[in-house]
């Protein structure tokens, strides 16, 4: 947790850093070796050390981190889940064992460039923001990822209580108050915005520039888009229950138009016809909603078993350090 120390080599404590940066790992085998030659090359004022979480790699990232481990310059910490749980999943993890004063977190592709990290981490701390979210004049995704990310962002806006417009990204700082908040959430279901949205509302933004992918393809895909939409709608927010409650009394109404209306045309017309389009119209209609609803209350009610019944955020197989013990500090 922020603030701790561990021991080091013959037992002697490791002071805290100022900054961690937690990098969720999958399928990362060609790039996170990139990654943490640049980040370990950082000056970052009081220290910093690296925290990575190979979330069930099916490729062979955990060999590829080891590595790392024994030829780092600054504290590495790596950590393997036992299957994939999901990226959220992943970054809570590398949260709990985070010890820096900010922590940073971003992803394994080089999509955010390393040199940024330092201009995010001294905007939170001069400015004394509790989280930083970064932005991007241009995004460099694929085009329905991009259409994906503002139509989350779009219902992140009414479901969650953020500031209007804030964009959601994965490359954030935040504070270890923040830090420590949020890690006590434990249910299978983490959504981090959602979390950080309930802790404070001192939240900033920052420009930064978004570089194409290094190599291979994005891990998210369209299910796992939907999974993410579906912590962010049913795990932080009781809106799709509000919104159901809506359509049932909306439908209830329109059901009592149709009754008078009926009423009236048999009393007034001498050739009412069958009826059976309208009939149908108005069955498939009625019947589309009450799915609807009783699907969004399934979902809850799913998703409260599985937590009661004790499903894991996370289960780590292993925890690694480095040998660098030293925190680097600001050559100034």
């Amino acid at each position: 947790m922020p603030g701790q120390t561990h021991p080091g080599p013959g037992g002697a404590p490791v002071p805290a850093p100022a900054l961690s940066i937690v990098v969720p790992v999958y399928r990362g085998a060609g790039t996170i070796g990139v990654l943490v030659e640049a980040l370990s090359a950082l000056r970052a004022e009081g220290g910093l050390e690296i925290v990575l979480v190979n979330d069930g790699s099916p490729d062979n990232s955990g060999e590829v981190c080891r590595a790392l481990l024994r030829h780092a310059t600054v504290p590495v910490i790596y950590i393997e889940h036992a299957r994939n749980f999901g990226e959220h999943n992943a970054v809570m993890t590398g949260l709990r064992h985070a010890r820096g004063a900010y922590v940073i977190t971003m992803d394994d592709d080089l999509q955010n460039p390393p040199e940024e990290v330092l201009r995010l981490f001294d905007h939170a701390r001069h400015g004394g923001w509790d989280v930083v979210y970064t932005r991007y004049a241009r995004k460099q995704h694929a085009a329905w990822r991009n259409l994906g990310s503002r139509f989350a962002n779009k219902v992140a806006d009414w479901l969650l209580d953020k500031p209007p417009g804030l964009y959601l990204s994965s490359f954030r700082c935040m504070s270890a108050l923040v830090v420590r908040a949020v890690t006590r959430y434990r249910g299978p279901y983490p959504y981090v915005d959602g979390l950080l949205m309930q802790v404070t509302q001192r939240i900033d933004s920052i420009e930064v520039r978004h570089l194409p992918r290094a190599e291979g393809r994005s891990n998210y895909t369209l299910k796992r888009l939907v999974r993410l939409w579906l912590n962010l709608a049913t795990s932080f927010s009781l809106a799709p229950l509000r919104l159901a409650v809506l359509a049932g009394v909306a439908m209830a109404a329109l059901g009592m138009v149709g009754a008078v209306a009926t009423i009236v045309e048999a009393l007034t017309s001498h050739n009412t016809p069958s009826g059976w389009a309208s009939t149908m119209t108005v069955i498939l209609l009625v019947s589309g909603v009450q799915s609807m609803m009783l699907g969004v209350m399934g979902e809850y009610v799913g998703r409260t078993f599985l937590s009661s019944n004790g499903k894991p955020q996370g289960t780590v197989r292993l925890i690694e350090r480095s040998e660098a013990t030293s925190l680097q500090r600001d050559a100034a």
